[in-house]
């Protein structure tokens, strides 16, 4: 019973997809449709993570064919602890999204296309978490790619459509790189399903192991949007409607981090491209905090957080350790729950001041305080303040790194505290020119007029949406504990032949 469950976190958004496409003239039921797919969806989730955890994986082959030829789909407990977490994210994201006042829905998330691609969106990201091959994870990716490029969109205003259009370019450069991997994948071990592929890649000469590696990395480099592959980022996200940016920044580009994490341990486990990793991880670090230091718009100030930030997780799978792979999956779970929450935040600040820019807002504190509080305590929770669970996971890395002793991992450490400092700068820099400063501050010697007389108020869902967004931040520092420990369990299946046990019954 619990086999046929691993299909049902793709089939229900796919189900749901369909339904809201047919009932796009009844925005009622629309709703009440993505509500409800999205719902079962994160039960059915937590199920998985459960049986995971106890049971351990869950594998069900789809279409009646014989094993080993048919498409498989594997729930393990990496795979169902980011399928739960982005379950949570996407529907409370929508819930969110209902909150706009009817001539705000029909320009920035008009019903009749967005719960249909939302909920495709939903779909390849559960296909690609799940799927046991590489050509079912390209057919995952291109799904949730294909719904971006509309939800990017959404609106058709020029400032999209040339954002929209980069990251078009981008992805499907991206995903002809992929058909190129996979081409050579299967010429060179006449498969691409992930559990053969660990043992039938052993068997190439080490020039070919190395070319299928990295070809893999690139492609899965970009769509985690790690240096020097993540300049698209910046210039994409921010333009998009606040909810549409929020859940591409929570769920879009780990994908691509846990593409990384599967085929890192699973397919290349003796690799000698670690150091790479690890000096792709420091840059990635650098240049993401410097371009956020350096940013005057809030939207582009979340953007280069998310790419920097994205560099702890690549560190993490560097190291090649318990340790490492373990904060590597803590801190992918903290980070799409806190990115996505600062994003909506950044939606209603924008709703509040009339801007995201820092050269226009000012007095937020005083005209909001609950707005303050929705802001101040991600903002602190990303920058690593301790307890939160940001903190956690950056000492749960370090101290991964430091216990290497190794001169370039220790350089890694140093520059990740440097990054945690910066990321705390940027967001004191947000806080004092939004939140602290006075009004008149913020508007003096501009034609425009004040955030306060530009200001929209702030629907009460959209308020408790946020502020259940940022009590999941906060609910993942009390619970820590427990899921460090079971970040551990999942690492330490990912550096074992559990995986191939599950799926073809041989040991590695």
């Amino acid at each position: 019973m619990i086999d046929n469950l691993v299909a049902a976190p793709v089939l229900l958004p796919l189900m749901g997809s369909a339904i809201t496409l047919v009932v796009r003239s009844r925005p009622a039921v629309q709703r009440i449709t993505s509500l409800a797919c999205l719902t079962l969806m994160v039960v059915v989730a937590g199920v998985l993570t459960w049986s995971a955890d106890v049971n351990g994986p869950t594998v069900l082959w789809l279409g009646a064919w014989p094993d080993q030829i048919g498409i498989v789909l594997v729930a393990d407990r990496l795979s169902a602890i980011l399928l739960l977490i982005s379950g949570i994210v996407s529907l409370l994201v929508m819930v969110f999204s209902l909150g706009q006042d009817l001539q705000e829905r029909r320009r920035e998330t008009p019903m009749s296309i967005f719960h249909p691609t939302f909920l495709l969106l939903t779909a390849g990201v559960s296909n690609a978490f799940l799927t046991g091959d590489l050509f079912n994870l390209f057919v995952g990716f291109e799904i949730l790619l294909f719904a971006s490029y509309v939800l990017l969109t959404l609106g058709g205003t020029g400032e999209r459509i040339r954002a929209g259009s980069t990251y078009v370019i981008v992805s499907i450069v991206s995903s002809l790189l992929f058909l190129v991997a996979i081409a050579c994948v299967y010429g060179a071990t006449g498969t691409v399903m992930l559990a053969d592929l660990a043992l039938r890649l052993q068997e190439l000469p080490d020039q070919v192991q190395l070319i299928i590696h990295l070809l893999l990395l690139v492609v899965f480099g970009i769509k985690a949007a790690i240096f020097p592959m993540s300049a698209w980022l910046p210039d994409s996200y921010p333009t998009a409607p606040g909810p549409v940016t929020a859940v591409f920044a929570g769920l879009l580009t780990k994908v691509g981090v846990y593409a990384i994490i599967r085929t890192e341990t699973l397919l290349f486990p003796d690799s000698e491209v670690g150091p790479v990793l690890m000096v792709v991880a420091l840059l990635t670090m650098i240049v993401g905090i410097l371009g956020a230091v350096a940013q005057s718009e809030i939207k582009r100030m979340l953007s280069f957080t998310l790419v920097s930030h994205i560099g702890y997780m690549v560190f993490g799978v560097a190291l090649a350790s318990e340790a490492g792979l373990a904060g590597a999956i803590f801190y992918t779970v903290h980070h799409i729950t806190i990115q996505s929450t600062l994003f909506l935040v950044a939606g209603l600040i924008e709703r509040r001041g009339g801007s995201t820019s820092l050269t226009d807002l000012g007095g937020l504190m005083a005209m909001s305080p609950v707005l303050s509080v929705l802001f101040f305590v991600p903002a602190m929770n990303l920058a690593g303040i301790p307890p939160m669970s940001g903190f956690i996971g950056k000492v749960g890395l370090l101290q991964a790194g430091v216990e290497t002793g190794q001169p370039l991992e220790l350089a890694v450490v140093g520059v990740a505290l440097v990054t945690s400092l910066l990321t705390l700068l940027a967001m004191a820099k947000v806080w004092n020119r939004a939140f602290w400063r006075k009004v008149p501050d913020a508007v003096e010697g501009s034609a425009d007029q004040s955030p306060r007389a530009r200001g929209r108020r702030m629907p009460r869902s959209m308020v408790l949406t946020a502020a259940a967004m940022v009590a999941l931040g906060l609910g993942l520092s009390v619970v820590a504990g427990p899921l460090y420990d079971y970040a551990l369990r999942a690492a330490a299946d990912l550096l074992a032949p559990i995986y191939l046990d599950a799926v073809v019954g041989v040991v590695r």
